[in-house]
């Protein structure tokens, strides 16, 4: 079933996942200013904004693969960023990640996918791997396509075995990025019906990043708007559809015009070609 723990894999509490007044940036380009965001365990959380605001960053913070230069990052207690290689690594068994466009190993059928987790991070025998394989396969709609190659499934078809693949070891957490890119409506609504799904089922937090706002605000339990580096509003759905802050206002409704700058800031155009006198 999605919802049972494999063995060596503790039950969380829940709020687990704090990140505490993060500042980030490369060299002089500061990406992250001041943020604080928080997470529970049975909840999808996403993080909407526009692109280059930093939402792809805050995973990699999750994860280790970038370090904040202030704040933190506090997954069940510990520091993310103090913990040394082998304690990240661990701690990164226990998250799952559906990437855009799923970023499946094409030489592998969609079982060996979903498996290779299941045999490099556990001494799992060979049939329980199966039976675990052939329930989160299940689990998506896709046991009968368990032999299919890559190349045979439609780009809905490989993003669920993607997402049995990010289940396969019934990780607390679950990081979403982007996974609605690129997928007709059907498949989009089926993608989106499994997040949610999944989060009741395995009462995990799943952090979601899209910019498909219907979707998104229709399996959400809390939203977070990020921009100009900063939270620019937060709230459930219906809170930020209700909400006049020209923030969320220009976000939802597409409008050009607005806080948000279409122009990345630099100095006068003229003064970059040498017409200033």
């Amino acid at each position: 079933m999605p919802g049972s723990t494999l063995p060596g894999f503790p039950v969380l509490s829940r709020d687990f996942l704090v990140l505490d007044r993060i500042r980030f940036g490369y060299r002089e380009r500061e990406i992250l200013k001041d943020i604080s965001l928080r997470f529970e365990r049975g909840k999808v959380v996403a993080l909407i904004g526009g692109s280059g605001c930093g939402k792809t960053t805050i995973l990699r913070l999750i994860g280790g693969q970038l370090r904040p230069q202030q704040g933190s990052v506090s997954f069940d207690g510990q520091d993310v960023h103090k913990l040394d290689r082998e304690g990240l690594f661990a701690l990164r068994k226990r998250m799952g990640m559906l990437y855009q466009f799923g970023a499946l190993f094409t030489d592998l059928t969609a079982f060996e996918n979903v498996a290779f987790p299941l045999r490099e991070h556990t001494d799992l025998t060979d049939p329980m791997i199966r039976d675990l394989v052939l329930m989160k396969l299940e689990a998506v709609g896709l046991r009968g396509a368990a032999q299919f190659g890559i190349s045979q499934l439609s780009g809905g078809m490989a993003r669920r075995v993607a997402l049995a693949r990010a289940i396969a070891l019934d990780p607390p957490l679950i990081m979403y990025d982007e996974p609605f890119a690129g997928l007709d409506p059907v498949a989009l609504a089926t993608v989106a019906n499994l997040i949610r799904r999944l989060a009741d089922s395995l009462n995990c937090a799943s952090i979601l990043v899209s910019h498909d706002i219907k979707d998104t605000f229709a399996i959400a339990d809390y939203v977070y708007l990020l921009a100009a580096g900063r939270v620019a509003a937060e709230g459930t759905p219906d809170e930020l559809r209700d909400s006049d802050d020209p923030n969320v206002r220009q976000f939802l409704e597409g409008d050009i015009d607005g806080p948000i700058a279409f122009h990345y800031q630099a100095p006068p155009l003229a003064e970059d070609l040498g017409l200033k006198r």
